[in-house]
């Protein structure tokens, strides 16, 4: 927004509702308070104890909850905000009106005449996660350069594009890379230097693309099997139990997936006892368009009909993908972090008593305030069905 404060203002957020902290272990906070202070939370808790001494701006929640801004772990940006799968302009923008704040690049594979060679995949990393560093639509965090794997990359490659800036590896199946062997050990040199990873798990997806099973995910053992119910096309629920009981590293859910095959991977990531490893993103923009609102979809899917509450779904879109990444500054509502934060009220209209009542029945919440690092980046949600209750900031 054009009028957006200067960050280094502290702002006191009060009378909120509940606080989605996005901390598995604790995922309601007793608060009804946030100080902001520098971009960053500075406190959680009840306004008696925290104060209000050298406030200059106040935003009065007005009832409304609020929850960590969203980690998409699978997107597939490309160069700015354009995406040349549906050739669509703005849908960084309008994933942020979905309450998404940072996005975490699976491949920039849709980019017209992609290089496939060595020197030209190591380039378009670098410059997609420099470009990108220096580009933040509407304030979206995005995380890009995400290397395709090719035959030929080599030990020194991983460990020139980690000192150039490239943090992560694409899906292992999208480049010319398909096999076990060749696949783990690249994600070895990855891991080496300080990159995370992940693995196609499914059908073809794109041309070029191949079928990556069960075999090949657990060989590989990249720190994320991609979209476990299908990107888009499911395995066999024989071979998905299988990764969810065999594999250690993070097991993902997507929206643009097999949603029964999602249902199925959530009861037994559950049986397991491995919450804390799960992890969500879209996989777009995809052949099935894109979806601004797909991450506050497939947490309010999770929540109404897989035996998970909101707010731990919610867990699943953020503070575990933050962990998992090593986002270590964002994804949970905590002192020190950073205040990406996204208000969530209960949408007009709709079943339900509030809004977590409301999301476990099926609907999605609306949207009243979004803030990055601490500035107001929306207002409204044009994107969510109106909610009940709109923040109000205002001079202390």
């Amino acid at each position: 927004m054009s009028n957006a404060p200067d960050k280094a203002d502290r702002l006191l957020i009060r009378n909120l509702g509940a606080v989605l902290t996005g901390e598995l272990a604790a995922p309601l906070a007793d608060a009804d308070t946030i100080l902001i202070e520098n971009g960053k939370i500075a406190a959680v808790g009840r306004e008696a104890d925290i104060g209000a001494a050298g406030i200059k701006r106040v935003i009065d929640a007005k009832g409304s909850s609020i929850m960590p801004g969203m980690i998409d772990n699978h997107s597939h940006p490309v160069m700015g905000d354009w995406t040349p799968r549906q050739n669509q302009l703005g849908w960084i923008d309008s994933t942020l009106h979905g309450g998404v704040t940072t996005l975490v690049s699976a491949g920039e594979v849709h980019l017209p005449g992609r290089p496939r060679d060595v020197i030209g995949v190591k380039a378009l990393a670098i410059t997609a996660q420099r470009a990108f560093a220096n580009f933040s639509p509407t304030g979206m965090k995005v995380l890009a350069g995400a290397l395709i794997l090719e035959h030929g990359l080599e030990e020194k490659d991983f460990s020139e594009l980690a000192d150039a800036g490239v943090t992560l590896v694409g899906e292992v199946g999208l480049g010319t890379v398909k096999d076990g062997p060749t696949g783990r050990k690249m994600i070895d040199w990855a891991r080496q230097y300080g990159m995370t990873s992940m693995t196609h798990t499914g059908g073809h997806s794109i041309p070029g693309s191949s079928r990556i099973g069960a075999d090949v995910v657990l060989e590989v053992d990249a720190d994320v099997a991609a979209h476990m119910n299908g990107g888009p096309t499911s395995l066999p629920f024989s071979e998905l139990e299988l990764i969810c009981r065999e594999s250690k590293r993070g097991l993902e859910i997507i929206h643009n997936g097999n949603m029964k095959a999602g249902l199925f991977v959530l009861d037994v990531i559950k049986d397991v006892g491995a919450l804390d490893r799960l992890v969500l993103g879209t996989d777009g923009p995809a052949g099935s368009g894109v979806q601004p609102l797909g991450m506050l979809r497939l947490v309010t899917m999770l929540a109404s009909l897989g035996g998970v509450s909101p707010e731990v779904a919610v867990c699943f879109a953020t503070g575990n993908v933050a962990k998992l990444r090593g986002l270590n500054d964002r994804g949970r509502i905590a002192p020190g972090l950073a205040a990406d934060l996204v208000f969530i009220d209960q949408a007009m209209g709709g079943g339900g008593d509030g809004v977590l009542d409301s999301m476990a029945l099926g609907n999605l919440p609306g949207i009243g305030m979004i803030l990055v690092d601490g500035v107001q980046r929306t207002a409204r949600s044009r994107n969510t069905p109106p909610s009940i209750l709109v923040p109000e900031t205002h001079a202390a």
